[in-house]
């Protein structure tokens, strides 16, 4: 071979693992310096720590559905029953996928007349609990349980009237992608 070629071949091996080489120290460096957003597919925060409805007080082979948790706080004012309004906008924006879902509203006193317009008690499921059950339960987040009794998601109370569109389509557009994923409940 002449020294021409084998400089070709030299140039040509060396563009070939450049080629193989360069992408992965790029990928490498892209994720250890984060470059780029990680991808998050859910809108509501998964649990950090595992909680389940045993020990919140809500009885697990009595709901072999998805549920949706709301923890009312002891005097629902305004926001309190917006974000009720809210929860049972999504519930019925699920459409066939209803039967699969079921909303809990966990109450330390019972609901006056203006909750009660709110709620419909076809669809919604409202429990009252000791105090002491539902302590685990904060009452500044909607939760969704799992048909095997495990709480998945939370998702922060809106603060104002104006976060309930956008709370119900976050919380909708899990339940949704939960659903059509999920072979329980």
């Amino acid at each position: 071979m002449s020294s021409k070629q084998q400089q070709q071949s030299r140039k040509t091996l060396i563009l070939v693992l450049l080629a193989f080489i360069l992408p992965v120290v790029l990928a490498k460096l892209a994720l250890d310096n984060q470059w780029f957003d990680y991808g998050v597919t859910n809108q509501g925060d998964l649990m950090a720590t595992p909680l389940t409805l045993d020990e919140v007080g809500i009885d697990p082979l009595a709901n072999k559905q998805w549920l949706v948790i709301y923890n009312l706080p002891d005097n629902c004012q305004q926001q309190c029953l917006l974000t009720l309004k809210g929860i049972e906008n999504s519930y019925l924006a699920l459409g066939r996928e209803t039967p699969r879902v079921t909303p809990i509203a966990i109450s330390n006193s019972p609901f006056n007349a203006e909750q009660l317009k709110l709620v419909n008690q076809n669809h919604w499921q409202i429990i009252s609990t000791p105090k002491d059950t539902s302590q685990e339960l904060s009452t500044e987040f909607i939760y969704v349980a799992d048909p095997l009794g495990n709480i998945v998601l939370s998702y922060p109370e809106p603060a104002t009237e104006a976060d309930i569109p956008a709370f119900g389509k976050a919380m909708l557009e899990d339940l949704k992608k939960i659903l059509k994923y999920s072979r329980i409940g």
